[in-house]
């Protein structure tokens, strides 16, 4: 795990929320109003953050609003589709080797499809996510290539993440004369990756991936487990939208 990645881990819920309810145990002997109350905290936590409807309209509220037409007089001249993970698998399997993650590839789908729609030339754009693996931006486009007939006319391959996507981007983009892109990713990471693009002088249209459904009662009352991984993803979009803001 790097860095970055146990930083998120140690300060975004939901998984934050189980070393605070085992600290609050520990202090409720000493401090017993202290130690329930971060008790309470951490298992409200991690229920509330288990239910679809409180996750979906966490992620929803981040897809509201996202500029999905492109800014009078500034047609887009490239399509920009952001990394997401790579995938490695043992020999044996089809998919031996490194290769483009599930997400990372739902995004290549759709810029694909966006491609062929406009023809604009295809940006992909990610770095090294673990020593001893190739840039994702050059797993990105193997599997253009490999699975859409399709050649990335730009590889960006040092980004480690989507404030850096946006930098290294911008340089290849201004060299070859462009200054306005669609922005291909999940409808919840666009808020934070038009930002970004837009701080280094770069027109963003949003291109999401997919758009979250209204939450369907009273199913989306009930826990789930994958509710916390989409808490997750809100919970760190919209802690990186301020920290970007203020960036």
């Amino acid at each position: 795990m790097s860095l970055g990645m146990l930083q998120s881990a140690v300060l975004i819920p939901p998984l934050n929320m189980v070393p605070l309810t085992i600290a609050g145990l520990a202090l409720a002997r000493r401090w017993p109003r202290l130690g329930r109350a971060m008790v309470a905290v951490g298992l409200g936590g991690l229920v509330l953050l288990s239910v679809p409807l409180v996750s979906l309209s966490l992620l929803r509220a981040l897809e509201a609003g996202l500029p999905l037409a492109p800014p009078p007089g500034q047609p887009p001249g490239a399509i920009v589709v952001l990394s997401a993970e790579d995938l490695l698998s043992d020999p044996g399997a089809i998919l031996a080797g490194v290769d483009a993650g599930p997400m990372t590839l739902a995004r290549l789908r759709a810029g694909a499809l966006l491609h062929r729609r406009t023809g604009l030339p295809l940006l992909v754009t990610g770095g090294v996510l673990q020593d001893r693996r190739p840039p994702v931006a050059e797993t990105m486009a193997l599997a253009l290539q490999r699975d859409f007939g399709m050649t990335a006319r730009f590889i960006e391959p040092r980004s480690i993440d989507t404030w850096e996507n946006a930098a290294f981007s911008a340089e290849l983009l201004r060299a070859a004369g462009i200054g306005s892109v669609y922005v291909v990713t999940d409808g919840w990471h666009l808020r934070r990756a038009l930002i970004a693009f837009r701080r280094f002088g770069i027109a963003a249209t949003a291109a999401p991936v997919t758009l979250r459904p209204p939450p369907e009662m009273p199913d989306a009352l009930i826990p789930r487990i994958g509710a916390w991984l989409d808490s997750y993803f809100a919970l760190h979009e919209w802690i990186g939208c301020a920290y970007y803001a203020l960036r």
